[in-house]
């Protein structure tokens, strides 16, 4: 049943902390075992959490199943990993002894949005729930069936009571919700506005928040790459997920001696990706979730345009269904190079030498990721400090691993997700201290 009033949100407010009290208290074991139940529940529901993501926002049903299948990947990782994570450490003082605790802070209220409906849910709420945190979460409007059984698939952690619960309200509601006091900090995954929206709120009540909000990610090809293999891997950074991925490759820069032939092959590849039904197995573009989103994407390309972008392959629209589209003759200060584009638009720009390209990569507000592809990764890694960004990533695309620290800097937000640090966000470090 949705719900649409603050009270009934409240209530779910108080049962999380009842919750929480309970929940803390249970050994670290067996709140591992409890994410070894979310494990085996999500393998035996693939095809379930699959087809709900698909009928809410469109993904193709391959790639909806991938996602749940990482979410496994996920609970694995933390599962393996937490009690190293969580163990007392040791630190060298004057004192008797002196060591570091991690202990959970409460209730966490998360921001979600629709494009990985379960594998963002999942990465910010498994490793705080091995932590003892207990959660309320808001979805995006449009993912309704996914909100539901996420619900469903999370708390079968604890057959006592509910770890986690769904609250339907309208975005204009959540600062009240911010504003509880049995919540304790919050995690939002979304829009630049939404981010700044929800970090004011939670500083004018003294509580923490990680945002992780938008991107528009350069991947750097230099004269040495592997070309058959940069430009398969370019298409699947842009173009996966209908393009609706923050850390998309969304500015492709390449070193003007192989510009022409990486353009050629690119576009070949562009146009060789399958499209049509979302809920064929071998569809790899669908349409993207809402056709307002397509309308915007439409208009940023026509702004573009205006000014002198050119496409070289797709640009139409229909409805929601957005074609593979490859744009060039770029300047630094159109929409498509200056802001998102959350959609399967793909940017290629030349350079000439490498300060250029570190150049053109920095030249954006947001600094969430940059992929660099090159034979000589000495020098990728030397250059490696001079991006403005949260993750560089040497003959790779920018991907979300449960290993690796998640997050950006600049407009792309702050905090992190993933690895150890995810439960530190969210845990109170909590020194021992005997004389």
């Amino acid at each position: 049943m949705n719900i649409n009033n603050l009270p009934e949100a409240y209530n779910k407010a108080d049962k999380m902390q009842q919750s929480f009290e309970l929940w803390r208290k249970v050994p670290l074991s067996k709140r591992i075992a409890g994410v070894q139940k979310i494990k085996q529940n999500l393998l035996e529901n693939i095809d379930k959490y699959a087809h709900a993501i698909t009928e809410d926002m469109h993904k193709p049903i391959a790639q909806s199943k991938a996602e749940v299948k990482k979410c496994v990947y996920l609970c694995d990782y933390y599962i393996d990993n937490t009690p190293h994570f969580l163990q007392p450490q040791p630190i060298e003082t004057n004192w008797s002894k002196s060591y570091i605790t991690f202990e959970p802070l409460g209730v966490l209220l998360g921001v979600m949005p629709w494009n990985y409906p379960f594998w963002q849910v999942f990465r910010f709420v498994v490793p705080n729930l091995i932590l003892g945190n207990t959660f309320l979460l808001k979805h995006a409007s449009n993912v309704p069936l996914s909100a539901k059984l996420l619900e469903e698939s999370i708390n079968v952690a604890c057959d006592d009571y509910p770890v986690y619960q769904n609250l339907f309200l309208p975005g204009k509601e959540v600062g009240k919700i911010i504003a509880h006091p049995v919540v304790k900090a919050v995690s939002l995954t979304g829009s630049e506005a939404a981010g700044r929206s929800v970090a004011e709120i939670a500083g004018k009540h003294l509580k923490k928040c990680v945002l992780e909000l938008g991107g528009s990610n350069a991947m750097i090809v230099f004269e040495d790459a592997d070309l058959e293999k940069t430009v398969k891997k370019a298409v699947q950074a842009r173009m996966q997920n209908a393009g609706q991925s923050c850390i998309a490759a969304k500015r492709i820069l390449v070193h003007q001696s192989i510009y022409e032939l990486f353009l050629q092959q690119y576009v070949e590849k562009a146009k060789a990706l399958k499209q049509g039904d979302k809920w064929d197995e071998g569809t790899e573009i669908g349409a993207m979730a809402r056709e307002d989103l397509a309308i915007e994407l439409e208009e940023q390309i026509q702004k573009s345009m205006k000014m002198g972008a050119k496409i070289c392959t797709g640009g139409k629209r229909k409805e929601a269904f957005f074609e593979p589209t490859v744009l060039t003759n770029i300047s630094t200060d159109m929409p498509v190079f200056t802001e998102e584009t959350f959609g399967p638009v793909a940017v290629i720009v030349p350079f000439t030498t490498d300060e250029e390209a570190i150049d053109l990569s920095n030249q954006s507000s947001f600094g969430l990721g940059v992929s660099l592809f090159t034979a000589d990764t000495d020098k990728a890694q030397n250059m490696a400090s001079r991006f403005d960004e949260g993750s560089v990533y040497i003959n790779e695309m920018t991907i979300s691993d449960p290993a690796v620290p998640f997050g950006g800097i600049k407009n792309s937000g702050y905090g992190r997700e993933l690895s150890q640090f995810a439960m530190y966000e969210f845990a109170n470090i909590k020194p021992v201290i005997v004389k």
